[in-house]
């Protein structure tokens, strides 16, 4: 507005008279008496056709510093999301084992019964149940792996968790039929523990190598050694039951694992760690071991 008005008093808005303009003096005659001569009325001046001029915006001068340029943050970006928990992996022993071997067998991926340890064969049988089902093949229980498992199964029973052997029981020697015995069946790959002809557990058991064969025949328990460690091939012998020399009755943590994949150096292996266990508890020195075809 300061602009407009600026331009309006630069061009004469105001009335009044030019400048350096003169009056001229009236003459009155003697015989008249004077007789007022109109007043006289100035024109007006013309409308000015001037636009008001628009002034650019300043400038910036040279010291004023230039606006600091933005620099971008970069985005973060997300963070991956942790493994899932491993629950089991090869070494465990324990209930939730036999569980997960139990289950993995009603669909198909464990081909033998429960024995509660995890060796490269429940390794196996996980990471063939992870691939068909899009998992992470690491072989180990995670949860994801576990929760998938439980989806798909029912919760084993009783015999399914614990079946007394993988294969039915051979009819027994008639040497086991009188007594305490430890009746032992190579061609059946089973342990019966008998009072007077009775069964009163029984396991599944491997034999020694033809190398070092298991050998056969009517003995007695001799010694007993729960935490046995052996001499000669420095291997644990847990709940050792010693029959002949340096033959015994043990858990093998091999065998379970492995199953028959292996053979002992002419030890009765058992890879059911709670029922030698049991059986440790139960036979004393002296009780008959016979061992048959």
């Amino acid at each position: 507005m300061s602009v407009v008005a600026l331009a309006a008093l630069a061009t004469g808005c105001e009335p009044g008279a030019a400048p350096g303009a003169q009056t001229a003096p009236r003459q009155t005659p003697a015989t008249r008496p004077a007789v007022p001569s109109p007043a006289r009325t100035e024109p007006a001046p013309a409308p000015s056709t001037a636009e008001p001029s628009t002034v650019p915006p300043p400038r910036p001068s040279a010291s004023t510093p230039a606006p600091a340029a933005t620099t971008a943050r970069p985005v973060p970006e997300p963070s991956a999301a942790p493994p899932a928990r491993v629950l089991m992996r090869t070494g465990s022993e324990s209930d939730r084992v036999r569980e997960l071997q139990a289950r993995l067998r009603q669909i198909g991926h464990f081909g033998r019964n429960p024995t509660g340890y995890y060796g490269s064969v429940t390794a196996d049988s996980v990471r063939s149940f992870q691939a068909k089902r899009g998992l992470a093949t690491t072989g180990s229980t995670d949860e994801t792996t576990w929760k998938r498992l439980l989806a798909m199964t029912r919760t084993p029973t009783a015999e399914e968790l614990r079946p007394p052997t993988e294969r039915p029981l051979a009819t027994p020697d008639k040497r086991c039929l009188t007594g305490r015995v430890l009746c032992v069946s190579k061609s059946s790959r089973t342990l019966a523990w008998m009072i007077d002809g009775r069964v009163v557990s029984a396991m599944d058991v491997r034999f020694g190598s033809e190398y070092t064969p298991t050998r056969e025949g009517e003995f007695e328990v001799f010694w007993k050694s729960r935490d046995h460690v052996s001499t000669l091939y420095d291997t644990p012998m847990p709940y050792a039951l010693f029959f002949s020399g340096g033959q015994a009755v043990h858990y093998s943590a091999d065998f379970a694992a492995n199953g028959y994949g292996g053979a002992s150096h002419g030890c009765v292996n058992v890879r059911d760690k709670k029922k030698v266990a049991a059986l440790f508890d139960q036979v004393k020195n002296g009780d008959k071991v016979v061992v048959f075809r």
